[in-house]
């Protein structure tokens, strides 16, 4: 490879070395940007428009979502990406549908996936996608790992993917968090290694109970919502299998370009960019940015005080002169009020009543109830009460 370089530039003129340098820069990257540009078969495809080579130390960390840092792409750019793969059923689907449209993608496989189907591993290393990591057994908990927890599960996600591997070479130091949980020791780890961490710009939840009509939804709609970025989809859900060619064809539809992201190598420097061309919100930007209301100055110097509250401050209640005798009467602190007339009172009830059981008899509560409780007669229509017999007369009869 040194050779060739060096052959590109056998002219002392600045224009042959100029020419030279981009086309030894071209021909390190050459093959896989041709391969993607022609798709036989199928004049119409998406096709991959452009390799961007990245250097993981110069940038650990990416995505739009939870970094300061993304991918430097152009305004309808955009970057595919896969997790949780492989798995047989749905990822040879979506590697035919990406072969379809020539289009390369980055894929972030579980180290316990790699070990159960290693040929599935070797695919996507034969198909030319970019292959990265997403730790040993997808544990939703590295935002609370310690760093002895956090070493085995990349370690071992990353042993288990370059063993599938014909050439361990072609494992890429890129890396992504399950579930994007970020932590300080996963993070820290990683850079240790020299990956690349990989969040995400915008998500299509395809791991969600959702129909696969929706994930093209959801994809398309904020994708254009940000002209550009990295997609996170899931090789390993029937849903994504249904939207992924719906998802292709709208881009090209659209006029979305695809790009390849390879990591940097000796033979393979980084593509040149500009500091700036990474940062989520460009300083050249005119972001809208969302502020409290400003408040009018108010001059504080000018203006009346007091040490305290007077009386009037409160107003002044409208006494009847009876009661002030002629004179008015701050309103604070108000006259007590009048006392109220002493309204008659019941007798407080005997104890007897409210005793289980009842002293008298519940029938004859009941007959008393009754009597209480049945309409008075009227003055008029009242008969005269039956006078009291006589024990005398009793005898007589």
């Amino acid at each position: 490879m040194r050779d060739r370089r060096w052959a590109c530039v056998g002219r002392p003129t600045w224009l042959a070395v100029l020419l030279g340098t981009v086309a030894c820069v071209a021909s390190s990257v050459g093959s896989s940007a041709a391969s993607a540009a022609d798709c036989p078969g199928h004049p119409n495809a998406l096709g991959t428009s452009r390799v961007l080579v990245v250097d993981p130390r110069e940038h650990p960390r990416l995505g739009a979502m939870q970094y300061k840092e993304t991918l430097p792409l152009k305004d309808h750019e955009v970057v595919i990406t896969f997790d949780d793969g492989p798995l047989p059923k749905y990822s040879n689907r979506v590697l035919q549908i990406l072969a379809d449209q020539c289009v390369k993608a980055t894929f972030f496989t579980i180290g316990r996936q790699a070990k159960a189907d290693p040929e599935g591993v070797r695919k996507l290393a034969a198909a030319g996608h970019t292959i990265g990591t997403h730790s040993q057994n997808h544990p939703l908990s590295f935002n609370k790992m310690t760093l002895e927890q956090v070493q085995p599960e990349v370690d071992q996600g990353i042993a288990w993917t370059k063993a599938a591997l014909t050439d361990p070479s072609a494992l890429s130091p890129f890396f992504r968090v399950p579930g994007l949980l970020r932590g300080d020791a996963v993070e820290s780890y990683a850079a240790s290694l020299g990956l690349q961490v990989w969040s995400a710009d915008f998500l299509a939840d395809d791991w969600r109970s959702i129909s696969g009509a929706k994930v093209y939804e959801l994809a398309m709609k904020r994708l254009e919502a940000r002209g550009k970025g990295i997609l996170l989809l899931h090789d390993i859900q029937a849903r994504t299998v249904t939207a992924l060619p719906k998802i292709l064809a709208d881009l090209k539809a659209k006029n979305y370009k695809i790009v390849h992201v390879v990591a940097a190598t000796p033979d393979r420097p980084a593509t040149p960019t500009e500091p700036e061309d990474w940062l989520v919100h460009r300083p050249s930007d005119e972001t809208p940015v969302a502020h409290w209301p400003r408040i009018a100055p108010v001059d504080l110097a000018g203006a009346e005080t007091r040490a305290r509250a007077r009386l009037d401050d409160f107003g002044i209640l409208d006494v009847p002169a009876a009661v002030t005798h002629g004179a008015q009467k701050p309103a604070w602190p108000r006259p007590p009020l009048a006392p109220r007339l002493a309204a008659p009172a019941l007798a407080a009830p005997a104890p007897n009543l409210f005793a289980w059981p009842p002293v008298a008899p519940l029938s004859a509560q009941r007959h008393q109830l009754a009597r209480l409780e049945s309409p008075a007669p009227k003055a008029a229509t009242a008969k005269p009460a039956p006078r009291p017999l006589r024990l005398a007369s009793l005898r007589r009869r």
